[in-house]
């Protein structure tokens, strides 16, 4: 089974949950943008070279991403945001410009008032996406920074450039949350009380389109082709295969870079002046 995700963590829950509850609330989309993009410096001008451009955008940043997902496969259609938040450092080497992400905390948001899913701090760290060289292009009287696709693998081992196996291999899963349990494990709740525990693996592949707005600011677009696989859970009905999608509207998900100081490295001080950097996150109606 193959779906879609960004950087950092998705699972869905599966429209076989819908049919568990007859009183469950069934929200909508909200308009898009899901955020809106920051005003630039006044007094911002784009860098003339590549060079200078490489210069300036060099240093730290604060990561914060949603992207959307869809699955019309049961009953009710199955919505959710996955929010993101991390680090982003870009780096020069020989001339060229590297990035790298960081991260830190991931939050699932559905459109189903009965089902809810969390997946651990510890989890989300384990995500390891690798070092890429990011491309630039000048258009629209901006500069643009592309990133490209770097597979990798969590709860899993082997080669992250080819597809995840389509038989269970056990000898190959990992615990990169150290809870005991083979692959990652995500956290159920049903009905404000029932907790249940599914277990994924993943290959995360994800690249950036974003548009320089500012020497401090980045703002784009999130497309993720990642694979995902259900190896075990505590419910039964939470092995049904799912058909999550992205959604195909670009606006549904988008990524925002703040410059920020380098001491600032973990995600309580992050998540201290969170506020001040970003703006609110999207909520169904």
């Amino acid at each position: 089974m193959k779906s879609i995700r960004n950087p950092f963590f998705l699972c869905f829950v599966g429209s076989i949950l819908l049919n568990l509850s007859g009183c469950n609330r069934v929200m909508r989309w909200p308009d898009p943008p899901v955020i809106t993009a920051p005003i630039p410096q006044s007094d911002y001008l784009p860098p003339e070279s590549k060079k200078a451009l490489i210069d300036n955008i060099a240093g730290h940043y604060a990561h914060y991403d949603i992207v959307s997902y869809e699955d019309n496969s049961g009953r009710e259609p199955l919505r959710s945001f996955v929010i993101t938040y991390g680090f982003t450092d870009f780096f020069v080497e020989n001339g060229e410009l590297y990035e790298k992400d960081t991260f830190l905390h991931a939050k699932n948001k559905l459109n189903q008032s009965s089902v809810s899913s969390r997946l651990s701090d510890k989890a989300t760290r384990a995500i390891e996406a690798r070092t890429a060289n990011v491309q630039l292009s000048y258009s629209g009287n901006a500069w643009h920074v592309y990133r490209h696709a770097t597979p990798a693998l969590l709860g899993i081992e082997g080669d992250s450039t080819k597809s995840l196996p389509e038989i269970k291999d056990p000898a190959r899963f990992t615990d990169p949350d150290t809870d005991g349990h083979p692959g990652v494990t995500v956290h159920i709740t049903l009905f404000g009380w029932y907790k249940a525990r599914l277990y994924i693996i993943r290959r995360e592949i994800f690249e950036y389109n974003m548009e320089i707005l500012d020497n401090n600011t980045m703002f784009g677009t999130v497309i993720d082709n990642s694979e995902q696989h259900i190896i075990g859970a505590t419910m039964k009905e939470l092995t049904e295969s799912t058909k999550a999608l992205q959604h195909p509207d670009k606006n549904m998900s988008l990524i925002l870079l703040k410059r920020i100081r380098e001491e600032i490295d973990t995600w309580e001080e992050l998540q201290a002046v969170r506020n001040e950097l970003f703006p609110a996150e999207p909520d169904f109606k």
